[in-house]
């Protein structure tokens, strides 16, 4: 138990310093250990003062999240925060790394609080679907107020010690040696016969009853329209700490936090924490060598070009963009600098940083300047015969052992790497636009793809900050495949009798970032239309088509980049308003169609729209594209937007119970037998009393 958390007595002062690697995250071991470490400190007549510190790159980072479903043992972080805070002798909190959550509460109950320049902290608690639970939510007001913790709990934020929110938080902010500040510091404490101060007699943060106040009822209102549990929990308990006695808050707190903790909100976005560190999880990466990657090349400059181009320039990369004429190159090199340039105003970025990374960027106009490149990605348009005759050509001049990826979101990378003499080197990397903001990275594995290349592209996404998730080939890969299920769901339901802006509605109060409609016209109607019209010879008879996109393409309505799609954009504007002439035009579908209509509840729409996703989804599981539902849901929650407290669309599935799922499934079956077609794998979970989270193993 001792060695997790160490003693050292010098000259009246105690260092208790925490060494759990890798995050220093407070197990029950760590609990104990610290528990005993400050009993034994305060015990000895010599010590005066007891600093807690963090081994390691970090202080405390937070809880151990896999503790949450087990027994509590004793003590609880509560009890511990408790306990430092009560302590006789002043106890002082020393941060560097990352001090999150439980780790900030540690920091909270002590009575003085440093920390190092670079350190960061933060109550992350609420991503989780939680609340700071060992007294974050009443410590947090006494000190900086309302407004400021609910910035901090409600936004789930890192927040740098050099920031406005950390000059009410910290007493002294170290440059170099912590520990050695640190010593300092306490020696100063010591020789000044510096008091306990403990957090809970604080009122600094409640000087001003009415802002206050404010604060409360205005983050209230924000959520009142959105169905998340811990949010308005933590608006509960920062309220209660200005209305309770402290010991009563922090009863009200922990009940609070029970409540989300036991909630399927909680559940879902605890989920959706481990799958996006699963989805990385490649057998390659463990069992294959991997290839140095220095530089690389960039096949095409339009908007996604140069978005992949300035993701691997932010990761450090060297890079060279190729066009196909000088013009086209200088629009391209152009749409990165802007990129850079809104980052300096923003101060996101300072102008030292963006001239270092532009310097690492250059451009040409044949593939012989890809010839050193480590790897090339192709970002031309979605077509077939011009991505093979892309990857002919570079194949032919890139060195022995580059690696070729292409960008494709739909195409089947086995027959785009058949136009290349060297298919093992041949992998898809799917980024989701804008690629230098969105995290999601499908890494699509071709049937002679190489491991070794597997493994190298899965750490070039690490490095890169994005979440890599394999899928093997299919049209749509996984990503995409849910999308068509998806808009065939929405589709019919707006041809039957739904509007499009009503399906839209129902789905932003679902909780997607944007409803279906909304989203297909700031991607473009016409990329959707090219797919369907490739794919038209070989689609199914017996699957029922909607052609209301098809009419709306036909009339020049292709989404926001032509001012009208499924809305009406005034020039300049993102907002689209709803367009009577498109409901016309659906109209006319519905009458040529003969279609009988019916009205549909928000209820039924998010219903349908879910179905269709799960059946899907599992679909791709049952064909072997996608290998675990939690890679599905990563897939969602970070390239569509999906309510991550929902958890993904396989996550809610579970959590609404595969019976009610699959009686659903079968009732929509009478309607449609071909899309609705319920997968077999239901079946076999129920019947062994499992859930899709049985297969994320």
């Amino acid at each position: 138990m001792t060695q997790v958390v160490s003693l050292e007595i010098d000259a009246g002062i105690a260092v208790l310093e925490v060494c759990n690697p890798p995050v220093n995250a407070l197990s029950a071991e760590v609990r104990q250990a610290l528990q005993s470490r400050l009993r034994q400190a305060l015990a000895d007549p010599q010590v005066g003062v007891v600093l807690i510190v963090g081994a390691g790159r970090t202080f405390p980072a937070g809880a151990d999240i896999s503790e949450f479903d087990l027994p509590i043992a004793n003590p609880t972080l509560p009890d511990l925060c408790n306990e430092i805070e009560a302590s006789p002798k002043p106890v002082i909190a020393a941060l560097h790394g990352t001090a999150l959550g439980g780790g900030f509460e540690i920091a909270l109950a002590a009575h003085y609080r440093i920390a190092h320049e670079d350190a960061k902290f933060g109550l992350p608690e609420v991503n989780l679907g939680i609340l700071p639970g060992a007294g974050g939510t009443q410590r947090t007001p006494r000190l900086i107020g309302a407004e400021g913790a609910l910035d901090m709990m409600l936004s789930g934020r890192l927040y740098d010690v050099q920031s406005s929110q950390a000059q009410r938080l910290f007493d002294a902010i170290v440059e170099g040696d912590l520990k050695a500040g640190a010593r300092v510091f306490a020696h100063e404490l010591l020789t000044e016969n510096a008091p306990v101060r403990p957090t809970r007699a604080v009122t600094d943060g409640f000087a001003d009853p009415s802002g206050y106040q404010n604060a409360i009822i205005s983050r209230r209102n924000i959520l009142k329209s959105k169905d998340e549990k811990a949010p308005l929990e933590i608006i509960r308990c920062v309220e209660a700490a200005a209305l309770l006695p402290f010991d009563v808050g922090l009863e009200f707190e922990r009940s609070a936090f029970e409540t989300c903790l036991s909630s399927n909100q909680s559940e879902a976005l605890r989920h959706a924490f481990f799958a996006e560190r699963k989805s990385a999880k490649f057998l390659e990466v463990k069992n294959s060598n991997q290839r140095d990657i220095g530089k690389v090349g960039i096949v095409g400059g339009g908007t996604m070009g140069s978005s992949i181009a300035v993701a691997f320039l932010d990761a450090g990369l060297k890079v060279v963009l190729v066009e196909r004429d000088r013009t086209s190159l200088q629009v391209a090199i152009a749409r990165i600098e802007k990129v850079y340039e809104r980052a300096i105003r923003r101060k996101r970025l300072s102008e030292t940083q963006c001239r270092d990374r532009l310097a690492k960027l250059h451009g040409g106009v044949d593939y012989v300047s890809l010839g050193d490149a480590d790897l090339v990605v192709e970002t031309v348009s979605e077509d077939m015969e011009l991505k093979k005759q892309v990857l002919y050509q570079v194949d032919s001049v890139i060195r022995e052992g580059a690696i070729l990826a292409s960008n494709t979101s739909y195409l089947n990378l086995d027959e785009l790497a058949s136009a290349t003499a060297s298919a093992e080197d041949v992998i898809g990397l799917h980024f989701f636009a804008p690629a230098h903001v969105m995290r999601l990275i499908e890494v699509v594995v071709g049937a002679k793809t190489s491991p070794d290349v597997v493994a190298t592209c899965v750490n070039l996404a690490k490095r890169l900050g994005k979440i890599p998730v394999r899928t093997k080939v299919s049209e749509g890969y996984i990503g995409n495949r849910i999308l068509m299920a998806y808009r065939m769901a929405c589709d019919v339901m707006v041809e039957d009798g739904a509007s499009p802006y009503q399906v839209d509605q129902a789905m932003r109060l679902y909780g997607m970032a944007m409803g279906p409609y909304e989203a297909w016209d700031l991607a473009g109607l016409d990329i959707s239309w090219a797919q369907r019209q490739r794919l038209g010879p070989t689609r199914d008879p017996a699957v029922r088509y909607v052609a209301i996109a098809d009419r709306l393409c036909e009339s020049g309505r292709l989404g926001q980049k032509s001012g009208r799609g499924y809305y009406l954009y005034k020039e300049g504007s993102r907002v689209g308003m709803p367009d009577p002439d498109v409901l016309e035009i659906i109209d006319q579908e519905r009458q040529r169609n003969g279609i009988m209509l019916r009205a549909f509840s928000d209820k039924d729409i998010q219903r349908r729209a879910h179905l269709a996703m799960v059946n899907e989804g599992a679909r791709l599981l049952r064909e072997g594209v996608a290998s675990r539902p939690s890679d599905i849901d990563t897939i969602m929650l970070h390239g569509f937007g999906f309510p991550r407290w929902r958890g993904g669309p396989m996550k809610s599935a579970d959590l609404r119970g595969l019976l009610k799922v699959k009686r659903d499934l079968q009732r929509l079956e009478r309607e449609d037998a071909t899309f609705w077609a319920v997968e077999p794998i239901f079946e076999t979970l129920i019947k062994n009393g499992q859930t899709f989270d049985a297969l994320n193993a």
